[in-house]
């Protein structure tokens, strides 16, 4: 049988509700089964061992920030694929690099093994040996996850988790009822993710040509350190616990932790739905927010209903499911914890949603705000841990702090897309000649800019690629961008997704309608007036006139000589706006365009103008300053604080 890429053509987030129901639906037989062995283990080997065997399944999850950054960069760079071939090619280079990351950790857990053996103060080293032997399978088990993830093929993902699950119940009731213990019971968690591996190896298609789907250092960062993140904050504080606590009630903590697990597991199981669909439709130049509405809501039904089921249910049902070793130890009221613990982890996934919404679509620095909350709770625990009450307490304040950190820049954001421009009546609209290229808006604007001295390195290199840009080679487009980026990133990424863009003509019944670019010297010339024909005027009629504007008034008077004579191409001025009826605001070229209106009106049919329209423009602080569209200004700046433009420049120069 021969993949094929998604080609469902129903709402996103339809497909997002059931994708979700899908993989919800294994879910829950996958918890099912896991809650069935936690109560098995703990049952039968009691509360110490029970401790054991959690650390050490913990550790194998600590591990997962590995595989689930393999999968999650699978699915992402698979769902971009158009073609069965592409996506094939795009599994085979992660499913390597897999291989590669799980031997390395699986040797440095043998290397290490004595010193996690006293840390956690676990029974026998062979219990890492073990563990050692389950990690080498369970990183590239996350490729060939997302590869069936990113092919939208969520039946065969929730198959992988139900069998997984069940093979490590009976594989744990088997070995206990041998008489091995805690070394059987690790031995059938390694055993499990073996047999997961083997049982979801995906269908390709062979490559027809010698190909490589070129992934970015950044996509695999922000993705590393998402999982790190998520790593941390759902499993270290079993670790801190069992390092701090009696074996007895870490045995308890283990199973209350066990319920957050359940939580996020169901919460977990919609995102990975979301994930695909937001990740292709980004392909498309989409930007669905029911998509994100539909996730949001599904999460918070889960959490809802799971924390309403934990307060309901009476402690003494959990001894009973437990044993009455649980509900003595320590004398503390276990529902409570177990309850307290929901709410922690349904606070998280909230969070969880928007952060992985964001990174389906671009660069997300959530990520390191998550890993950094992480940390933060590694560091309460070790500061306040008196009672388990206080660890969990310690928890759900950080995860309070960790969704006020990822909720509000993003409301403010969508809330700054949906408000409007107020509008000056007009008559009529510009008139839009043809649509253009936003490679060939950007060719046009590097074209104008390349004699700064920001490019002085690339005069040789990139001078014909800039003066004759052949539009059709994209790999002369991808180059023209990151030269750009070198001057001019952090304005270009301010626009919205999917603008369109147009050559336009303008004229003077327009002129009403055009403002100047609302920054650095044009500011001190506007005086609160951006009007491009109020500036004309204040600079034609000596109203402006400062010390320090010398070079800038006689960069207008060449300028206002070269449009007048006709002597060049002066280059294209940019506008952008919401749609034809304005208002507009000159991206690049202010100073062309206002030596023109000095030459005399007639200067403009000399100038070239290009367009971009987009609903969502009033998000770009270029064209609507307020406090909304600056927070996503600086959030996009410290998102991009890594970003190295010459790096990328030099790279393609290299390639090219």
């Amino acid at each position: 049988m021969t993949p094929q890429v998604a080609s469902d053509t129903s709402a996103p987030h339809r497909r997002v509700l059931s994708g979700s129901v899908i993989l919800l639906t294994g879910l829950a037989l996958a918890t099912g089964t896991n809650f069935a062995y936690n109560i098995a283990v703990a049952r039968l080997l009691g509360a110490t061992a029970f401790g054991h065997t959690t650390a050490v399944y913990t550790l194998l999850i600590l591990i997962s920030a590995v595989t689930l950054t393999f999968q999650i960069l699978t699915a992402k760079i698979v769902a971009l694929q158009e073609s069965a071939e592409a996506q094939s090619i795009a599994y085979r280079d992660f499913h390597l690099r897999s291989w590669a990351a799980g031997a390395a950790v699986g040797m440095l857990l043998l290397l290490f093994r004595h010193a996690v053996t006293d840390y956690l103060n676990l029974p026998n080293p062979v219990l890492v040996d073990l563990l050692a032997i389950g990690a080498a399978f369970y990183v590239p088990l996350g490729a060939r996850r997302g590869f069936v993830q990113g092919t939208c093929d969520f039946r065969r993902f929730a198959t992988s988790l139900v069998l997984e699950g069940g093979a490590r119940l009976v594989g744990s009731l088997v070995m206990i009822g041998l008489g091995t213990g805690v070394t059987g019971v690790v031995a059938a968690n390694s055993a499990a993710v073996i047999i997961a591996y083997f049982q979801v190896h995906p269908r390709l298609v062979p490559a027809t040509a010698d190909r490589e789907i070129a992934v970015a250092f950044r996509e695999s960062l922000q993705a590393a350190v998402f999982f790190a993140g998520q790593v941390a904050i759902n499993n270290c504080d079993i670790v801190v616990v069992k390092h701090f606590f009696p074996s007895e009630l870490a045995g308890v903590y283990a199973a209350v932790a066990m319920v957050g697990r359940v939580v996020f597991a169901l919460s977990w199981a919609v995102v990975n739905s979301m994930f695909p669909i937001s990740a292709a439709s980004r392909r498309r130049d989409e930007d669905d927010y029911r998509v994100l509405g539909m996730t949001l809501l599904l999460v918070l039904a889960i959490c809802i209903a799971v924390a309403a089921a934990l307060w309901i249910t009476p402690n003494s049902l959990w001894a009973h499911v437990f044993g009455d070793r649980f509900e003595t130890t320590g004398h503390t009221n276990f529902a409570r914890l177990l309850v307290l613990y929901a709410v922690s982890t349904g606070i998280y996934a909230l969070s969880v949603v928007l952060i992985a919404y964001e990174m389906s679509r671009k660069i997300a620095n959530t990520g390191w705000v998550q890993l950094l909350i992480g940390g933060a709770v590694i560091t309460g625990i070790y500061l306040f841990h008196s009672s388990l009450l206080q660890v969990i307490w310690v928890q759900i304040a950080m995860m309070v702090l960790l969704l006020l950190c990822v909720a509000i820049p993003f409301l403010v954001a969508l809330l700054a897309g949906q408000r409007t421009v107020a509008r000056v009546p007009v008559s009529g609209l510009i008139s839009l000649r043809r649509p253009a290229s936003e490679e060939e808006v950007i060719a046009e604007f590097l074209k104008n800019d390349f004699s700064c001295p920001e490019f002085d390195n690339y005069q040789d290199a990139a001078r014909q690629l800039v003066t004759r840009p052949n539009l059709d080679d994209d790999d002369e487009n991808e180059l023209r961008r990151a030269l750009l980026f070198v001057r001019h990133g952090a304005l270009w990424r301010e626009l919205p997704a999917g603008t369109q863009w147009f050559e336009a003509e303008i004229c003077s019944s327009d002129l009403p309608q055009i403002r100047v670019f609302p920054r650095a010297q044009w500011r001190k010339v506007a005086t609160g007036n951006f009007s491009i024909t109020r500036v004309a005027q204040r600079l034609s009629d000596g109203s402006y006139r400062e010390p320090s504007a010398a070079e800038f008034l006689a960069k207008i008077g060449r300028l206002r000589d070269r449009v007048r004579a006709k002597q060049d191409d002066v280059g294209a001025i940019l506008l952008i706006g919401i749609d034809p009826s304005g208002p507009f605001t000159v991206l690049d070229g202010n100073h062309r365009f206002v030596a023109a209106l000095i030459a005399s009106p007639e200067a403009l049919g000399n100038l070239r103008f290009f367009c971009g329209l987009s609903p969502r423009m009033s998000q770009c602080c270029w064209y609507q300053t307020n406090v909304a569209t600056l927070a996503r200004y600086a959030k996009n700046m410290l998102r991009y604080i890594v970003y190295d433009p010459e790096e990328e420049v030099s790279r393609l120069l290299e390639r090219s």
